[in-house]
């Protein structure tokens, strides 16, 4: 399931084309649940992309090597401490 939550956002669709409207101060949120396969994969020279299917939807995620490294160590501080891994 992906969640998206998108504020002060408007589109204007005009001939069959999509163009955005309105001021620049849109942000989004995007979550995604139930997921069926995750991977991660080299992105590039410097970056580590993390892809995220479920049936239908999928996010992708660059990360510099200095922010994987540190959502690895995430990973491997829950190994070890949270019950989420027993």
């Amino acid at each position: 399931m992906l969640n998206l939550n998108i504020d002060d956002f408007m589109v204007e669709l005009k001939d069959g084309s999509i163009s955005n409207v309105g001021a620049p101060n849109k942000s989004a949120t995007a979550k995604l649940f139930d997921i069926s396969t995750a991977e991660a994969r080299a992105f590039g020279d410097s970056q580590v992309k993390i892809v995220a299917e479920d049936d239908g939807n999928e996010v992708q995620i660059a990360l510099s090597a200095l922010q994987a490294t540190s959502i690895a160590d995430d990973i491997e501080r829950l190994q070890e401490e949270s019950p989420v891994f027993e």
